[in-house]
């Protein structure tokens, strides 16, 4: 699947499925949601704190695509082509950090 059919397929869900699309901050604020809910199954993963009962059968995999729909999702909102953003993003990273990263001993 490409990112562009990812935000079609998404955009066909929200309108046959899921009605219509949250308002632009209520999806901020699930997104905000989401990301913290990954955020608290890598720390337990990955971290020093110990899992809870409450999260048992949370996997990373889906705490993150959950992540990527609510992105998805504010991108058809406001009209963002997430394919084009990344490619630009790709450029401006490669101008700015071609060679930083390569001298950072922290790196080595």
């Amino acid at each position: 699947m490409t990112i562009q059919q990812a935000q079609t397929d998404v955009d066909n869900w929200i309108k046959t499925v899921g009605v219509r699309y949250f308002n632009e901050l209520t999806n901020l604020g699930i997104l905000m949601e989401e990301v913290g809910e990954l955020s608290r199954l890598m720390v337990r993963k990955y971290g020093e704190q110990s899992f809870k009962a409450s999260d048992e059968g949370k996997e990373l995999a889906d705490e993150m695509a959950d992540v990527l729909w609510v992105l998805i999702c504010l991108a058809n909102q406001t009209g963002v082509d997430l394919t084009t953003a990344l490619e630009n993003n790709f450029r401006k990273k490669s101008i700015r950090d071609g060679e930083r990263h390569k001298g950072n001993e922290k790196l080595l």
